[in-house]
């Protein structure tokens, strides 16, 4: 009797693993994607994306298929490694859109068959209500302003079509009114918000709250893989509900958000090639944004940074004249352990103490009256890592000056020599306590081929002052390396090697 008992277990056992194997491989086979194909790369083409380099790049202004029946796959489009999208419906019949899906704003929007007087408009497809059964009228007035344009209309309420997903009654902005050409060169028609409610115009609810609040998702998480291969015309996959265990390998490294919004978490250290540059070394934030190209930081390290790998900008002038002026003295008080957030008011340059590490303005607007302040916050950050290394006071001023011809353009960005990629270094930002490097080809973005090809510095300055800031936003270039999981639920960000 008891040898049949411990034969039937067996044999229920048995049974049990293959039932689960089967049901594997039937999820495996739903797993259904459309491949989108990728624009070209051109000479004519080369203007244009960096135009709209510079608009993803400083936004901030302050395949379909089913995975398990519950996981929706939309794929993404990499036009030059620059912009990732891909397509969405609105109303019924579906309408057809290429949409950014960006994980730093909220609202989604697109063009308005409205929209008359915006050259950009008739450029792109733009939605028409009276061609959906399923449109409302809203009427709400609403705007959203991006670091270099802005766009204008008024929400409306239709069914949006992602992947296999319909979501119902999604409130959404028709813009009749696109202020800037970043807009008429941009190879997108909208952008599909996702990060959360708290930065939403309008307060209304995002189109990721209506997938989970419709039941449409069987978990409260989407995540990213970007395709940095720009050969390759496949550009990556955004999966609702889950993630794909053959976009990573390894495992994440989560780390919580700190503050809705955004999908912001704390951040440490920063590294070039394996010295720190000491500006987070306290801490700082960080922000995970899908629709920003690039990696934008505080203007101190950025500048150390691009000094490192030879990147060109604009020469400022008024940071050599702080530097000549008063390096000096901001060597004798930091050798004298004056508090780093002291030194600037002692001498005068900014009004009462700021807090340590807080830049007040870009140094790239050059019509504030805080500009000096923020040379000589930079100006510290910089003397501080050179004292640690035991420099002189003359090797130390030769440093500074190095730095004032490394600041960014005021468009942002900088260029370096292609043909001394290899020998840059490493740059390493610390996320939950474990390194994440970057190695020049994967922070370098490449524009154009051939004889007009030049090479981008991944690296481009924002300065956010306390308590939002020192403030870090990795996009699509952090991305591409590293699988983004964004989880609604548990308000967290993971970050795993991606395959």
């Amino acid at each position: 009797m008891e040898t049949n008992t411990k034969i039937v277990s067996l044999t229920l056992f048995l049974f049990s693993i293959l039932l689960l194997q089967s049901c594997l491989l039937a999820s495996a086979t739903d797993l259904l994607r459309i491949k989108l194909k990728k624009k070209p790369i051109d000479q004519k083409s080369h203007q244009t994306t960096k135009e709209s380099l510079n608009f993803l790049a400083k936004k901030y202004g302050f395949l379909t298929g089913r995975l398990n029946g519950n996981t929706d796959i939309v794929s993404l489009k990499n036009y030059m490694n620059a912009q990732y999208f891909g397509e969405i419906g609105i109303g019924t019949p579906a309408q057809k859109f290429t949409v950014i899906f960006d994980t730093g704003s909220s609202n989604l929007w697109v063009p308005s068959s409205k929209c008359y007087f915006s050259i950009s408009c008739y450029f792109h497809s733009k939605y028409s209500s009276s061609k959906s059964s399923t449109y409302v009228e809203n009427g709400t007035s609403a705007s959203i302003t991006y670091g270099t344009g802005a766009i204008s209309g008024f929400f409306s309420q239709d069914s949006v079509t992602v992947g296999d997903l319909v979501v119902k009654k999604q409130l959404f902005i028709e813009a009749t009114k696109e202020t800037s050409l970043v807009f008429l060169a941009a190879k997108f028609d909208g952008i599909l918000g996702l990060a959360f409610k708290e930065i939403s115009v309008g307060g209304v609810d995002p189109v990721w709250y209506n997938m989970v609040n419709q039941g449409l998702v069987k978990q409260k998480v989407f995540s990213f893989w970007l395709n940095r291969d720009a050969d390759e015309g496949e550009g990556g996959e955004l999966v609702f509900g889950g993630v794909d265990p053959n976009h990573f390998v390894g495992n994440h490294t989560y780390v919580n958000v700190t503050q809705k919004g955004y999908w912001e978490f704390d951040m440490g250290d920063v590294l070039i090639g394996k010295n720190s540059t000491g500006y987070c070394s306290k801490g700082c934030k960080a922000i995970a944004d899908s629709g920003t190209s690039l990696l934008t930081g505080p203007t101190a390290i950025v500048a150390e940074i691009n000094e490192q790998i030879g990147g060109t900008g604009v020469v400022s002038q008024e940071c050599k004249m702080v530097v000549s002026q008063y390096g000096p003295e901001i060597i004798e008080l930091l050798i004298a352990e004056t508090s780093p957030s002291e030194v600037c008011s002692q001498i005068g340059l900014c009004s009462g103490y700021a807090t340590e590490n807080a830049i007040i303005k870009t140094v790239t607007d050059k019509g504030s009256d805080g500009t000096t302040c923020a040379i000589c916050e930079m100006a510290v950050v910089w003397v501080q890592n050179q004292l640690r290394s035991n420099a002189t006071q003359q090797k130390i001023m030769e440093y500074l000056n190095k730095l004032c011809n490394k600041l960014p353009s005021p468009m942002g960005e900088s260029t370096v020599d292609c043909n001394t990629i290899p020998s840059m270094p490493n740059i390493t930002f610390t996320i939950g306590g474990k390194k994440f490097t970057l190695t020049p080809n994967q922070y370098i973005l490449k524009v154009g081929a051939g004889s007009v090809q030049e090479c981008i510095s991944g690296f481009t300055a924002l300065d956010v002052p306390a308590p939002r800031g020192p403030l870090w936003i990795l996009g699509d270039i952090f991305m591409g390396v590293y699988h983004t999981v964004f989880d609604y639920g548990n308000s967290a960000v993971g970050f795993a090697k991606a395959a």
